[in-house]
């Protein structure tokens, strides 16, 4: 089996070739393809962690659509003062289908 880790968005992913991955929102449309940096390669029992041979590696990902996240609900209460203060935050996500992993 043959998967990669992938920084995408401040975080690391663990993909494979057909996998779903939600990411932060990432410039392109629907259809359109972009490119993820790997930091680790596993093909079988090799694995790869050499950053010039990763430069080589290509993990390409179709953008399948874009999407809001689950609204969180952020509330601030001071004691005795008064000052309440309610806000409220959606994340702008991006969901990509990993397409190719070129070693």
């Amino acid at each position: 089996m043959v998967y990669a880790i992938v920084r995408a968005g401040g975080r690391q992913e663990k993909v494979s070739v057909g996998d779903l991955v939600t990411l932060d929102r990432v410039a392109g449309g629907a259809g359109s393809t972009i490119q993820l940096p790997a930091l680790l390669l596993v093909d079988g029992d090799k694995v790869t962690s050499d950053a010039g041979t990763l430069a080589n590696v290509k993990v390409t990902a179709e953008i399948v659509e874009d999407l809001r996240g689950p609204k969180i609900s952020i509330q601030k209460f001071k004691n005795k003062t008064g000052y309440k203060k309610r806000q409220g935050f959606r994340a702008e996500l991006t969901t990509v289908k990993v397409t190719g992993i070129d070693a």
